[in-house]
């Protein structure tokens, strides 16, 4: 039997779902138990009554669902009806068998998917919502979040520097971005004055540790965290995810609990390619509509969510998450907004005296900090969708120092995991300062950031990490900058020359 399906009924963590519209407790009400476990909310179930009414008289004939639930059935079909142990030929089971007389819920039961305890699998499950705080303080449920709980500004900072390099002025700006969102979060129904939401808006080009910050902050704060890629959605009845999709996955992360992920983050990443389209005469159903679909998100409001699936359909179940509480974060690497920033800068350039030259901006490593809205304008995005996300920060390219920072001082540097995997063979590894400026060079010839370090250092370690295993007298390996260069090999200190 499946593990993944709940068998224990007494179990009141979770709300009951209908066995046939899939909608849960919190929907459509209390609901009425059938045998084997199974539940069955009024709606249908009065469906169902209709339904045998306006079919009596044709005993021994299996009849389609009502026309809203005509996409779980056929019942055209010119073939003559073959034995199929109560399944109909599209393999959704009909609704009712009056062949018998009456209705026939054993038909229902999908083989290999449902369990007959329940009939839901565990990732439909949704939890139950906690029960209200009473003005007697009975049954007082603790808070998410606690308020005494939550690191300041600096000490997320603090942490944040462990495992990002660089960036001090956005570490900066999400850390009190954070801090003052989740204040609201615990202590927003204490005031008469409601605080708006601190969506943010990151921009930085690849590489640079958009995705990176997000991921260690979630995990500081330990909250839940849905990433999500905004090339997959697309407006609402076209191939593609509906923007509720984001929250199915933010739910999911939260363990179906809804209460939970109603304090969670999300980060939709690569945001500039929802950007409107120029000269484009079909519908804009990635770009715009995107964008316009994610504004009530984004607000906050009421939203319909799958449980358990990306798309809504006929057998998933429902449930209503408000985003009001949720932090979203939206990231991209937006390419040509520094041309962008360039033309407004330059717009009153002139010539003479006391002008400024029109290549002032061209070699200039700030040029992505002045971005304004007007900029965002231009790119692409809309009004409104900028509107929704009031703090705006950029984050910085790498150099080549910030990139042999990255290699050796965060807690998880890629050059402490090899010198650790070394170390269980009893090998000391060791790497020069110019050997580790060339890698940064390598990578910057890359153009991808700190995703090229890892890529460069697995190319010249594979033979060192093939080698070191058949030679048990090795015990200290130096990566130099001529083995970096393919002009020459690591220098190798056997065991005894190790310890003289």
């Amino acid at each position: 039997m499946n593990d993944s399906i709940i068998k224990d009924d007494n179990n009141n963590e979770y709300e009951n779902v209908c066995y046939i519209c899939r909608r849960s407790e919190s929907q459509v009400g209390k609901m009425l138990k059938m045998l084997d476990n199974m539940y069955i909310c009024p709606d249908c179930m009065q469906r169902t009554f209709d339904l045998m009414n306006n079919t009596a008289g044709f005993a021994g004939t299996s009849v389609s669902p009502t026309k809203d639930k005509k996409k779980e059935t056929d019942a055209k079909s010119d073939k003559p009806e073959a034995p199929n142990n109560g399944n109909s030929a599209n393999g959704v089971p009909p609704v009712i068998n009056l062949g018998s007389g009456f209705l026939n819920l054993d038909n229902l039961i999908m083989p290999g998917f449902f369990n007959s305890d329940t009939g839901i699998p565990k990732s439909q499950r949704v939890k139950k919502a906690k029960p209200e705080k009473k003005a007697d303080g009975e049954n007082e449920i603790p808070a998410v979040l606690d308020f005494k709980k939550l690191p300041p500004p600096h000490k997320i900072k603090e942490q944040l520097d462990e495992y990002v390099i660089g960036q001090e002025r956005a570490k900066k700006i999400i850390a009190v971005a954070v801090y003052n969102h989740y204040k609201r979060v615990t202590k927003d129904a204490e005031g008469t004055v409601e605080i708006g939401k601190s969506n943010m808006l990151m921009i930085g080009p690849t590489g640079c540790g958009k995705t990176y910050l997000v991921q260690t902050l979630a995990r500081l704060l330990n909250v839940p965290l849905a990433i999500t890629d905004a090339t997959s959605l697309t407006e609402a009845g076209y191939i593609g995810d509906d923007v509720e999709s984001v929250l199915s996955k933010l739910l999911k992360a939260a363990d179906n609990d809804v209460d939970r992920a109603e304090t969670g983050i999300v980060f939709i990443d690569e945001i500039d390619k929802i950007a409107k389209k120029r000269n484009v005469t079909n519908r804009d159903v990635s770009g715009e509509s995107v964008q316009q679909g994610l504004l009530k998100l984004l607000e906050g409001a009421d939203v319909e969510v799958p449980v358990g699936a990306t798309s809504k359909n006929a057998m998933v179940p429902m449930t209503t998450i408000n985003t009001k509480n949720i932090l979203f974060i939206c990231g991209g690497a937006f390419p040509d907004l520094e041309e962008i920033i360039k033309k407004r800068l330059s717009k009153n350039t002139l010539i003479g005296f006391n002008n400024d030259l029109k290549d002032k901006y061209d070699n200039d490593p700030e040029l992505l900090a002045k971005v304004n809205n007007e900029d965002l304008r231009e790119f692409g995005l809309i009004p409104e969708f900028i509107g929704r996300l009031p703090v705006v920060y950029t984050l910085r390219g790498l150099d080549a120092e910030m990139l042999v920072k990255i290699m050796k001082e965060p807690k998880n540097a890629i050059l402490k995991q090899y010198h650790r995997l070394l170390e269980l063979d009893e090998v000391d590894l060791q790497f020069d300062d110019d050997a580790l400026m060339a890698i940064a060079e390598k990578a910057l010839e890359k153009k991808t950031g700190a995703r090229g370090l890892r890529s460069i250092i697995e190319d010249f370690m594979l033979d060192i990490m093939y080698e070191i295993p058949k030679d048990p007298t090795i015990g200290r390996v130096f990566i130099t900058k001529e083995y970096i260069e393919g002009k020459g090999g690591p220098r190798i200190e056997l065991r005894g020359q190790k310890d003289n």
